[in-house]
């Protein structure tokens, strides 16, 4: 996580007004979040909710387009409108109460069917960074779907109807350099100490007021060379190790106890991940070109770094965790981190230059802050390649065998995923809703649908008649409060698209509000 921002009479208003988010994302993704533009496709409950959720962070601008006028039924589940709003165009009303929220937010809103704009301006999306759509048809589910993936802007689309909710993101390649995983490892490079580090250890005398790092680092090479030159690699080897530093306590020295803990989690740093080494193998790393953005240059870069001045290792990234010690002993040792993580970030700095320069690309695309930053979190850069949504409407769906595993588990969501996606079907064969005006008919015709699909897909797992039931009892009807909930969820997802920090799920989520549970699936 970033560093919380300092507290000090000097914080800026905006600072003051976002700091407790901005602890969270940085000043850096703050800035980026500021400057993005979100499109939503219908004012639903759902969407509404889904918006309140990234203006209120302070999202540069949203564009609702929404060809429809608030009716009574808006009213009743959605927050953001009112008896006074029933007749005015929904995307214009709703845009107006949402700003509200925060007068920092640009809002617009297009009164205008989301099929014509496919129509008559194909390139409408292309000014925005994500693209959210909420009870739209099948059919222009696929067409923007199409349209999207072409111009390869991210795309979440959403439903929420009674105590049930799905959402799907399509994205065709999502780079993330600060991924924030729950359990970082600390990258102490203990196994391989660079040449700044070993004169700093070298001149270090064991007391207890030096940082834990100096303790674990000089028992660790006392028990290496009684070794053979080994590093401890099980838990019988660093439980001696951990006994060793034990025996060298003399009375209570908290460094040597945080040693002593620290055992398990300071080996193995600098060493490129499978996930990691698959990026820098990537055919986008090594074959950079000039449609390459900055992730990929980035990446190979560092790529060269570590085939040539690493000798397989990442950059130093310059970290330390808070250490018991005073306050000389541990701005000393963290001088050093810092002053190597520099050195090997000044490398991959040059070599990103050198590759623009081939490519005849500016040199303001990548800075040097960028580089620091990548170099910095080069052990947990990600890569998220996501599916088509169209592609799931074909009849020979090729992921088909996820679905039946889903439906084959107990307790899985999954089933409500086809019951949705039949909803979907039923509205585009019989022009409503099921249960908008016959429930008990509408049952059997949805059940009918929802078999014939996952015939379509080779699937003979039968589906839970309660599923139907329960889809044409709501009669299409959004339920403010699983609305609010399925909002929250997706409006996080769309931060993370936005700034580009944290893995956005991938790439389908179902909730069950009547048990509170949600799941994941790839599909």
């Amino acid at each position: 996580m970033s560093s919380p921002a300092p507290k000090s009479p000097e914080m800026s208003d905006k600072n003051r007004k976002y700091d407790r988010q901005i602890r969270l994302w940085g000043e850096h993704g703050q800035t980026v979040l500021e400057n993005a533009q979100v499109c939503l496709i219908n004012a639903t409950a759902l969407g509404t909710e889904i918006l309140k959720g990234i203006v209120l962070p302070g999202i540069g601008g949203f564009t609702i387009v929404d060809h429809l006028p608030v009716t009574e039924e808006d009213v009743g589940c959605n927050f953001f409108l009112d008896l006074g709003s029933i007749g005015q165009p929904r995307a214009k009303r709703c845009m107006q109460l949402l700003q509200e929220l925060n007068p920092d937010v640009n809002g617009d809103y297009v009164d205008e069917h989301v099929e014509q704009l496919i129509d008559s301006q194909p390139d409408f999306f292309r000014s925005f960074d994500v693209v959210v759509a909420t009870s739209i048809s099948e059919r222009t589910i696929v067409r923007l779907s199409n349209v999207l993936w072409e111009q390869n802007i991210p795309l979440i689309i959403a439903r929420s109807v009674g105590f049930y909710g799905v959402a799907r993101l399509q994205v065709r390649e999502h780079c993330v350099v600060e991924t924030h995983p729950d359990s970082k490892q600390n990258d102490l490079r203990l196994e391989h100490p660079f040449e700044g580090l070993k004169k700093h250890m070298a001149d270090a005398e064991l007391t207890n007021k030096v940082p834990w790092l100096v303790v674990l680092y000089k028992i660790l090479y006392e028990w290496v060379a009684a070794h053979d030159g080994k590093f401890p690699s099980n838990y019988r080897e660093k439980l001696e190790l951990r006994e060793l530093i034990q025996s060298k306590m003399d009375g209570e020295k908290e460094n040597f106890e945080e040693a002593i803990r620290a055992v398990n989690s300071s080996f193995g740093g600098g060493i490129p991940s499978s996930s990691v080494l698959a990026i820098l193998d990537d055919d986008r790393c090594v074959n950079v070109n000039k449609e390459s953005n900055a992730f990929w240059i980035m990446a190979r870069a560092l790529k060269d770094f570590v085939d040539n001045e690493g000798n397989g290792l990442l950059p130093v990234p310059g970290v330390l965790p808070d250490m018991t010690a005073d306050t000389n002993s541990y701005i000393s040792l963290q001088t050093v981190y810092r002053s190597q993580a520099a050195h090997d970030a000044e490398i991959v700095f040059r070599r990103a230059r050198q590759l623009l320069k081939e490519l005849n690309k500016p040199n303001d695309l990548i800075t040097e802050k960028d580089v620091r930053l990548f170099c910095r979190e080069a052990a947990n850069i990600a890569i998220v390649r996501g599916s088509k949504i169209a592609d799931e409407f074909d009849k020979g769906y090729q992921r088909a065998s996820h679905i039946a595993s889903g439906l084959e588990t107990p307790s899985s969501l999954m089933g409500h995923y086809i019951m949705l996606r039949a909803l979907d079907r039923f509205q585009a064969d019989y022009g409503c809703v099921p249960g908008e005006s016959e429930a008990e008919s509408d049952t059997t015709r949805i059940k009918s649908l929802a078999g014939k699909m996952i015939s379509e897909w080779g699937i003979g797992t039968p589906l839970n008649d309660d599923l139907a039931h329960e889809i044409c009892r709501y009669g299409g009807a959004e339920i403010h409060s699983i609305s609010a909930y399925l909002g929250g969820c997706i409006a996080h997802e769309l931060i993370k698209l936005v700034t580009k920090q944290y893995r956005p799920f991938d790439n389908t989520f179902i909730y069950d509000g009547s048990t509170s549970q949600t799941e994941t699936y790839k599909l």
